[in-house]
Parts: structure tokens; sequence; C-alpha cells
């Protein structure tokens, strides 16, 4: 995977108004990013996002603590990498803002994971209704910082994704392993599709810093 780190670096570079030239050391701009290289970060990323948690289910699943904690903090330190990926074009605290909604994401995953997994099924629809909820609040904060991002655009695409986190721990649940296969492969295409969208409305929007 790429490093999302280096993404980061890249981008606030790009965004500085001059860095020093070793030879001349005169004030030179940074190249932006391209808008390939933007979306491909971006797939990475979010393919992190539900590879990770899938990991927590699967060691969830097989009652593995040791394994379950090992992923549990890689998709909390991707969600926070997705977070502070949008700091260069919206600043610190719209990237604090949107850790926290990400991590709301996660919980409301967790909360349907381990009521589905004890048969709880008051918990599990209490847990849907949050996550849906929550890809509620995640569609008006990118409707809020980006006119590309139109709520009702980027919503059907979070309400879909939260769909496959519910297929993919109900078919762990019934141990139906074909068919949490099936619901990886839609899942993974799908998140393509959040990640270029996101990718292409940054390009619309900050032309200077994302090149074509």
């Amino acid at each position: 995977m790429r490093n999302a780190t280096l993404l980061t670096l890249i981008l606030l570079f790009s965004s500085a108004p001059a860095i020093l030239s070793s030879t001349a050391a005169q004030p030179r701009e940074a190249e932006p990013i391209t808008e390939t290289d933007l979306q491909l970060a971006l797939r990475d990323l979010w393919t992190g996002h539900v590879f990770w948690v899938r990991s927590v289910v699967l060691t969830t699943h097989y009652r593995d603590s040791g394994g379950t904690a090992a992923a549990e903090a890689k998709a909390v330190e991707n969600a926070r990498s997705l977070a502070d990926a949008i700091t260069p074009f919206y600043g610190k605290d719209a990237a604090d803002t949107l850790f926290q909604l990400l991590a709301g994401h996660y919980g409301a995953i967790k909360d349907y994971m381990q009521a589905g997994f004890n048969e709880r099924n008051a918990d599990k629809d209490a847990a849907s209704k949050k996550l849906v909820a929550n890809a509620e609040e995640i569609a008006a904060f990118l409707d809020a910082a980006n006119p590309h991002l139109p709520k009702e655009t980027v919503l059907p695409l979070l309400t879909a994704h939260g769909g496959h986190h519910i297929q993919q721990i109900d078919a762990v649940q019934q141990r139906d392993f074909a068919r949490e296969a099936e619901v990886w492969d839609a899942m993974l295409g799908h998140i393509y599709s959040i990640a270029d969208a996101m990718a292409g409305a940054l390009a619309k929007q900050f032309p200077d810093k994302v090149t074509g």
C-alpha cells in the first residue's frame, strides 16, 4: 500500500508558498500532485479501510484477541491517515472532524458486529440506524466542504458502503465464506468509486494543487 504520510507531505509541499532551492537558495514553487496520483493514493487509503475492518471481523469471529487488537489498531491508524489527507486542502480542524466521523463509522460497524456475533437482533437494528445516521453526517460534511461532493450524490455511495460492511458481517456470522468473498469483491470495487469521487472533486475545487 502507498504511504499515506507521503501523500500528506506531497500535498503539504504543493500548498506551501515556496521551498528553498539547494543550489541558488531561491524560493520556488513545488509541483502540484497529479489527479491520477491523488486518485491512486485515495484508493489505497480507502482499500486499507475495508481491509483492516475485514480483518477485525474475521479475527473477532475466530476469537483471536491478539489479531483483533492488531487489526483494530491498523483500522484506527488508517482512519487517521484518511482524515489527514485532507489537511492541505481544508486544514487540521477539518481533518480532525473527519477523523471523528470516521471513528463513528467504525464504531457503528463494531457495534453491529458484536450484536450480530452475539445474536442480539435489537442491538443490530440500533447499530444499523447508527451507521446510516453517520453516513448522513459524513455526506453533510463533504457537501459543506466541496461543492463537487453534493450530499445527494455522496450519501448513496456511503450508504451502500455501510451496507457492504453489514453484508460481510452477516456472511461471516453464518460461516458463508463464499458469500463473504462475493461481498468483498463488491466492496472493493465500490470503495474505488468513493475514492475516485473525492479525487475528482478535489481536483475541480483546487486546480492549483491538483493537475489534470
